[in-house]
């Protein structure tokens, strides 16, 4: 446990934060940390100890947690650690997030867009969820491109998610007729997953309040990790200007501090609202017609359970 965590007040609200480092996480974390302390997840030690200073010269307190979301072992010693800190999580915010260009695959052969998107933040729920109080929030950062109607994604090349079961998705597979860029397909399959496990787990276990929040567009987040020298210069250089200049005529457009207020809204929120889908404005919203299917929400989560499970079982006759 960090010196962090044991000054904290013990009445004090604590919110989990994954993926901190960066874009819509570091700015929801900075933003959340005005309201509890913050248990910030990441595999990246160094940028959760830079992350973890700022706040706590802020005047604020944080602990860090190391973990890889691609890892499902690194998920549940994370989930262990953060139990053990003994402290009054008030919510878990599931942020992190990868696009690859470049499809990659774990130590397990897993497509890791899946992985770290959907199998890694479901794990890690299903982990702290028994642990969490009655009332406590689960926030998921999910995506408008599993929507095979949503315009501007279509425009942008996306397909919608493409789905077949959580193995064939591990697998890296997907159903024909999907996009032609790289690593389109296993990105809005992942938040496609990742979505409709929220909408069931919100029916499963009503104590909690069980949400999803699509952040916007962010050109500026490193949420694609793999593209060319080109684009980075202009994520950090040049779009940072342009965006906050059209986000009034273009609707889906947004920053990671905007979409960390609406992300801090929610997780924050004393109302009872759960099983809702949120804008990048904060409004209710409505997800692909496969995903608001109750039907196919309990077969991914089925599906799902069923694949880590087997990770379990396979490790286990292996020791």
């Amino acid at each position: 446990m960090s010196e962090a965590a044991t000054q904290a007040p013990a009445d004090r609200k604590a919110y989990i934060v994954t993926g901190p480092t960066s874009g819509i996480g570091r700015a929801t974390a900075l933003e959340l940390a005005k309201h509890g302390t913050i248990v910030l997840v990441s595999r990246d030690r160094q940028r959760l100890d830079d992350v973890q200073k700022t706040i706590e010269q802020s005047g604020r307190s944080a602990v860090s947690i190391v973990c890889d979301l691609s890892d499902i072992a690194s998920v549940r010693r994370a989930a262990s650690e953060i139990i053990a800190l003994d402290l009054p999580i008030a919510g878990l915010l599931n942020n992190a997030g990868i696009m690859q260009m470049r499809p990659t695959r774990n130590a397990l052969g897993w497509d890791m867009s899946f992985a770290t998107n959907h199998l890694g933040p479901f794990a890690l729920t299903e982990a702290l969820a028994p642990h969490l109080p009655d009332g406590a929030h689960v926030v998921f950062v999910a995506s408008a491109v599993e929507d095979p109607e949503r315009k501007p994604a279509v425009a942008a090349g996306f397909r919608g998610g493409r789905y077949i079961s959580a193995e064939a998705s591990a697998r890296g597979e997907w159903k024909p007729g999907g996009a032609k860029r790289p690593g389109f397909d296993a990105y809005a399959t992942s938040k496609q997953a990742v979505l409709a496990a929220a909408m069931a787990f919100a029916r499963e276990t009503p104590r909690l309040r069980f949400n999803a929040v699509e952040p916007g567009v962010n050109p500026t987040t490193a949420l694609a990790r793999d593209v060319g020298v080109f684009v980075r210069i202009l994520s950090k250089y040049i779009i940072p200007a342009l965006v906050p200049l059209l986000i009034p005529f273009i609707k889906v457009l947004s920053t990671p501090e905007r979409a960390a207020r609406v992300i801090t809204k929610i997780m924050i929120d004393g109302s009872k609202q759960t099983g809702v889908y949120y804008d990048e404005g904060g409004h209710p919203m409505s997800g692909s017609a496969r995903v608001c299917d109750p039907k196919f929400q309990d077969r991914v989560v089925a599906e799902t359970r069923a694949l880590l499970s087997s990770v379990r079982a396979s490790r286990a006759e292996t020791a």
